[in-house]
């Protein structure tokens, strides 16, 4: 009744709301008259008018910036994907995007795509932008610099940083001396191009440095430390100069700039004297996600906004004073974590990109046509690599360093990714630096940011200590010994319960690891022991509460799949449990379409495709990532389905064929080491038909006759589908039940799903 009389009602407001519109709208068109109202041309057909329009509506300026959005964002995520696959840190792949964006190769061979998506007069848009992505950007990395490391490390990383500083900047200003009468903008002071190129010289990118020492696993060594704190003094010492050369270049002379440099040491003051403590006040009072609301962002929003605003008011350019804002955030580590979180996803993934691309259309690779420039563009790299890693690492080696730790912090400190190309678009907007010399830098950028991996890597050749964390915790190669991998404190627990079920009594022939990976771009460096000790102790506890020793192992991974499986196949452990991922794609048709051609574009699996790994078109019930875990693990696998597991006491295992006979060995170990009651189901029959199967079965039942049953009925009841802890069952028979749509997947408890 009352559905009947709300749709009366729906009808009637609707019905008679339309009526009205039409009639007023029917007696307006008499108010016209004498209007001198222009009617808008109809051409021959709508679809011409229609296409028109769209075309119109193309060149929208704002239609053309969300279109240039777009493909920035996803040829930039592209490119970082392919350089993290071969190892390099994914910026590379970023600076690279904007530069193949730009004219040096999208311009040069697609002139009238880029002309249609790059319109000179859009490029204002584009560069404001990714100022803004930039001011954000520079305030993350200046909350993502730990002041405390600094203060407790500070003489020995002064000492390095200040001299990979000085050198560099000594170098790159005798460079420039040689260069300035033939590459020099005209009307361009030389001190004002000196500095500038000085200063090139010697920028380290602090957060692509922290990146590599995390995922390198480096971050605990003494040799990590120092980096890092290196790096942190080296972006602060950095950045305090460029201001300074900021203020002499735009003032003209040293004594013209020093009413500026005086205002900024003043702000500065204000800034750490002032407003760090107010900071620090409003932050330890809102310390947790709930209570910082709006109000309470707004206030440190403004305050990044005020101080960038006084930074550009002053002329020392407003990215320091978003980097100064970072820096005096609370050091509280939870507060920054969690407005980070607020901050970084926008400002790296929409907005960062931008910048890099912007970039790449200022790079014009075509200028390079002589191979005189070329000649320049090799020196410039080799002064780089000289300054700044050589410099680096004779400074550590002065202050105590052996010549390998030595050499490996010369090779991070001569990386300078985004900030060197932030350095360098400054100086190219000030006029500084001209197009061809603008270009030389971002190579030399490109060039000594990627040598990084390599050399560290030549270095732990060149001094043969390659152990690696894997060697140092699996121990003898005689014991059984099993790796888990998991995403989330639960999983690890209950992972650990399945690993402790299997080797109980074992305990000294046995080796039980519980490893967690963190993606490096979702950790930051001054959070790195917070969050082991977060995902890690949850897990350690457990061990303890069931008597299980266990080994933990913490790493930063910038490809997860990939480091889990050479963990798994360098350790030569016996077993790998994981916890089954969820994929994005599943669920909807778009999804599926976009995890198919994912799955097609993405190059390990092509790789596998042609060579007959793994059928095209084929339908598997695993996401892509546990898919890549299962094919290239040299060892069983086993993958966890939760479903509520407390205990491993009751146990269904299905037998579908002759192969699923190596699930027998994990009953006895099961009964062995837990004491379980394994129920077998004979659903192929193959139990009674196999010989191997029935005397492995023959041989559990004498030693502990109670403990395992044969079970021939394939309709099981749900009452005992609910009595069980864990079903333990092949891949192959897994698909087959997928495939089949069974009824157990409904009542069925938590799964354990072996690869042989």
């Amino acid at each position: 009744m009352n559905n009947i009389k709300n749709s009366v009602f729906y009808v009637t407001v609707i019905g008679g709301f339309t009526a009205l519109i039409y009639w007023v709208i029917s007696k307006g068109a008499s108010l016209e008259v004498g209007r001198n109202i222009v009617k808008k041309s109809v051409e021959s057909n709508h679809w011409k008018d229609f296409l028109h329009s769209m075309i119109e509506n193309l060149q929208h300026p704002l239609a053309i910036l969300l279109a240039q959005i777009v493909t920035i964002i996803l040829v930039a995520r592209l490119f970082g994907w392919f350089f993290r696959k071969i190892g390099q840190p994914s910026v590379i792949g970023e600076m690279i995007a904007g530069i193949v964006l730009g004219p040096s190769l999208v311009g040069m061979y697609f002139p009238e795509f880029s002309a249609a998506l790059f319109p000179k007069e859009s490029l204002g848009n584009l560069q404001f932008l990714s100022q803004i992505g930039l001011i954000l950007f520079m305030f993350v990395i200046g909350m993502e610099l730990d002041l405390k490391v600094l203060k407790n490390k500070a003489h020995d990383a002064v000492v390095i940083s200040h001299a990979s500083i000085v050198i560099p900047f000594a170098l790159g200003l005798s460079l420039a001396f040689f260069i300035y009468e033939t590459y020099a903008p005209l009307g361009v002071e030389f001190s004002s191009f000196g500095l500038f190129m000085g200063i090139a010289m010697s920028i380290t990118a602090f957060p692509v440095l922290a990146r590599i020492v995390q995922e390198r696993g480096m971050q605990k060594t003494k040799l990590g430390t120092i980096a890092i704190t290196c790096a942190a003094a080296d972006d602060i010492t950095a950045w305090c100069i460029l201001a300074v050369v900021i203020a002499i270049v735009k003032a003209g002379s040293l004594s013209s700039s020093l009413y500026v440099i005086g205002m900024a040491i003043l702000y500065v003051i204000i800034m750490l004297k002032i407003v760090r403590p107010f900071l620090k006040r409003v932050g330890d009072l809102n310390a947790t996600r709930e209570s910082l609301n709006k109000p309470v962002v707004a206030i440190f929003f403004i305050t990044l906004l005020i101080s960038a605003y006084a930074s550009e008011l002053i002329g020392i350019h407003a990215l320091f004073g978003a980097f100064l804002a970072g820096a005096i955030m609370p050091e509280n580590n939870k507060f920054r974590n969690l407005f980070i979180e607020k901050v970084e996803d926008v400002s790296i993934i929409v907005l960062l990109p931008l910048f890099f691309v912007f970039t790449g259309l200022r790079t014009q690779i075509g200028l390079l046509n002589d191979p005189e420039l070329w000649k320049i563009t090799g020196l410039i790299i080799l002064v780089a690599v000289v300054g700044k890693f050589f410099g680096s690492a004779l400074a550590a080696k002065f202050m105590g360093q052996n010549w390998k730790d030595s050499l490996a912090i010369g090779a991070l400190m001569n990386t300078r990714g985004l900030m060197e190309l932030v350095v360098l678009n400054i100086g190219y907007d000030l006029g500084v630096l001209s197009a061809e010399i603008f270009t030389m830098m971002v190579i030399m950028a490109l060039v000594t940011t990627f040598m990084t991996g390599p050399a560290l890597d030549f270095i732990e050749f060149i001094f043969k200590d390659k152990i690696t964390a894997v060697q140092q915790e699996i121990g003898s190669k005689s014991k059984y010994k099993i790796l888990l991998s998991f995403a989330t404190p639960e999983k690890g627990k209950k992972l650990l319960k399945i690993a402790n079920s299997l080797v109980k009594k074992q305990a000294d022939n046995s080796i039980v690891t519980a490893m967690h990976l963190s993606l490096s771009t979702e950790i930051h460096s001054f959070d790195v022991k917070e969050h082991e000790k977060k995902m890690l102790l949850p897990v350690i506890e457990e061990s303890h509460a069931l008597n299980q020793d266990m080994v933990s192992l913490h790493k930063v991974s910038s490809d997860i799949d990939s480091d889990i499986i050479d963990t798994a196949n360098q350790g030569e452990y016996d077993l790998l449990l994981v916890g089954l991922g969820q994929s994005i794609f599943d669920g909807t048709l778009l999804g599926k379409i976009l995890g198919f051609t994912t799955r097609i574009v993405n190059p390990d699996r092509l790789i596998d495709k042609f060579t007959g790994k793994e059928g095209l078109f084929e339908n598997n019930p695993f996401d892509e990532r546990t898919r890549h875990i299962i094919l290239k693990s040299k060892m069983p696998v086993g993958i966890f389905i939760d479903k509520d597991l407390e205990e491993v006491n009751q146990v269904l295992m299905p037998i579908f064929s002759k192969e699923d006979a190596f699930l027998i060995e994990y009953a006895k170990k099961l009964i062995n080491n837990n004491g379980s009651q394994i129920t077998v189901l004979d659903a192929g029959g193959e139990v009674k038909n196999t010989r191997e199967i029935q005397e492995t079965i023959r041989s559990i039942e004498q030693i502990a006759p109670n403990h395992i049953m044969i079970m021939n009925d394939r309709t099981l009841k749900k009452e005992f589908l609910e009595s069980q802890d864990l079903m333990i069952i092949s891949l192959d028979s897994w698909k087959k039940l997928i495939e089949s749509q069974s009824i157990w997947l409904n009542n069925s408890p938590s799964v354990l799903i072996l690869k042989p």
